[in-house]
């Protein structure tokens, strides 16, 4: 009986933390569909197909770490963009929730509504409580061509151009 009440409480603990391997270099770029900020069904490949693709994943929206990721990729939007870039920003929080948090700083890309931590499942980012670890992923051709297990925050934008250059 005791061994089966530890297995359970493992058990238990272990749903809460999600340790997936994040996606490689190389790697094909999961295809998976997931609400945007307008509760829109956005399917991944179809924005990979336009080229260069940036998906990143942080924690919560309007939290200060999450804020200055967001306002540092937003500061270099058009630059990114000049570069064929597509940003797609990814966490658990609800439709509303990263509406509002694009409303409130006036993010120009993409926020998608991850509150099943599906996507990041597919994409291999680890997750506690539903929530994703902050982590990067550069899209090209279909494929994982760069990759952060680690991603800055205020210096967000610094450190995707860096990628950015050494794919060229």
């Amino acid at each position: 009986m005791r061994q089966l009440l530890t297995f359970a409480i493992a058990m238990s603990i272990s749903s809460i933390f999600s340790h997936a391997q994040p996606l490689t270099p190389g790697t094909q770029a999961p295809d998976i569909t997931a609400p945007d900020q307008d509760a829109k069904e956005v399917r991944f490949a179809d924005v990979y197909s336009n080229g260069l693709t940036l998906v990143y994943f942080y924690p919560k929206a309007d939290t200060p770490g999450c804020t200055a990721q967001a306002c540092s990729l937003r500061d270099s939007f058009a630059g990114l963009q000049s570069e064929g870039v597509t940003i797609l920003g990814v966490s658990g929080d609800s439709p509303e929730g990263q509406k509002k948090f694009r409303e409130k700083y006036g993010i120009p890309f993409t926020l998608i509504s991850d509150s099943k931590s599906e996507v990041a499942a597919v994409f291999g980012v680890p997750t506690t409580l539903g929530i994703p670890s902050r982590q990067s992923f550069i899209i090209k051709d279909g494929k994982i061509a760069w990759a952060t297990p680690k991603a800055r925050t205020k210096d967000a934008a610094v450190e995707v151009q860096e990628a950015l250059n050494s794919l060229k």
